[in-house]
């Protein structure tokens, strides 16, 4: 019976506290939450698995069997409106995989760790993301009755929904401490990384000085704080005048918007970097990483993050929504309205390719010579896998 807004505060003072201490703070509070999401998606793939194959449970009345038949009922549902809804949701899901990026800056040998944990995050997302979708989609029916509860009760998770038809009762309370540890985690995931790009903003002349200003344990103190303030909007949800499910989708609907403009920045950076870097002479086997799918790879992010921004609207159209539209197209014209107000206020220019600055905060190291490998044992090769998640 606890009101909402003393649960939003209660985490966001102990997430604050938490940046607030030290990055290695951040990474061992990471670690653990990762390591609880991390065993509980196996033992739910495991559960999935035995409850499609019929070794555990009790198929759902009225329902096809789990399998095959289950995955191929109307695949598309709802047609091209559905689908262009479900974009935001799942796009919020997914986006936090380029704070490997953020990271590297206070990452102990990033030549060698950042490209390692580059390379997991591909495995990273096939087993914890596809795999369970798949599972989902074999296990649970998209017109089961269990999961269209209004209310937004956990009981309607699909996650939820497994393991009750698996026959195990204390599913739902289970998923209930999964989703709150999830949640804690990209609550401390996101407060790290939009701090530290408030940070840099400062470092570049982007932002006002003081959010330059570092502790001793070089932590971004104001940085921190301001992030925790935006963070506050949270309470929004608790407002009675707005509506629980209202304010969530308005959140939910520009967190997402600002992540896939966030990606497109991303792709176009990594186009420009190339460019310029070809321009200038150098050469790639320089790098200590290099995407195997440039070109393809920046210019299909760029498509389909585009396809997604402009095409999400289309559900407000079909009929026409004031709210809808301007939950849907919002964060827009203030993203272009910072981007070109910053040019004419600072009077910067776009740079041609061979004037582009590849060196400015560069760690020079000799390509040359071999990266050292640190040699650890077994156990702790497993907390760092978790520690990178």
């Amino acid at each position: 019976q606890c009101p909402g807004w003393v649960w939003a505060l209660v985490f966001i003072v102990v997430l604050t506290s938490l940046n607030l201490t030290s990055v290695r703070a951040y990474g061992e509070v990471e670690y653990w939450l990762s390591l609880i999401k991390v065993l509980a998606v196996i033992v739910f793939i495991i559960v999935g698995v035995l409850y499609i194959s019929g070794a555990v449970g009790t198929p759902i009345p009225g329902a096809p069997k789990p399998g095959p038949e289950v995955f191929n009922m109307d695949p598309f549902h709802g047609g091209f409106k559905a689908l262009f809804d479900i974009f935001l949701n799942a796009g919020f899901s997914f986006q936090g995989a380029e704070l490997v990026g953020i990271a590297a800056g206070e990452t102990k040998n990033p030549r060698k760790n950042v490209p390692k944990a580059i390379r997991q995050v591909f495995w990273r997302i096939l087993m914890f993301y596809v795999l369970t979708i798949l599972i989902i989609g074999m296990a649970i029916p998209y017109n089961d009755p269990y999961l269209a509860n209004s209310k937004g009760d956990i009981k309607s998770s699909p996650f939820t929904r497994v393991f009750v038809q698996a026959g195990i009762a204390v599913g739902a309370d289970v998923m209930n401490g999964v989703i709150l540890v999830a949640i804690l985690s990209a609550g401390n995931s996101g407060l790290y990384a939009s701090s530290r790009a408030l940070h840099a903003l400062s470092q570049e002349g982007n932002a006002p000085k003081f959010f330059g200003y570092v502790n001793r344990y070089g932590v971004p103190v104001y940085c921190v704080v301001a992030t925790s303030l935006v963070g506050c909007l949270a309470f929004i949800v608790s407002l009675p005048q707005v509506g629980q499910g209202e304010a969530y989708n308005w959140l939910l609907a520009l967190a997402s918007t600002t992540g896939f403009i966030a990606w497109l920045g991303i792709a176009f950076c990594h186009i420009r970097f190339r460019m310029a870097y070809k321009a200038q002479g150098r050469s790639l086997q320089d790098l200590p990483f290099v995407s195997r799918l440039y070109p393809f790879g920046p210019i299909y992010t760029i498509v389909i993050c585009l396809t997604i921004l402009l095409g999400q609207g289309y559900t407000a159209f079909s009929p026409f929504s004031v709210k809808n539209f301007l939950s849907a197209y919002v964060t827009i014209p203030f993203i272009f309205i910072l981007y070109f107000g910053n040019k004419f206020w600072a009077r910067t220019k776009i740079l041609r390719l061979v004037d582009v600055d590849l060196d400015t905060g560069r760690s020079y190291l000799d390509t040359s010579m071999p990266i050292e490998e640190e040699k650890v044992g077994f156990m702790t090769k497993v907390r760092n896998w978790f520690r990178k998640g």
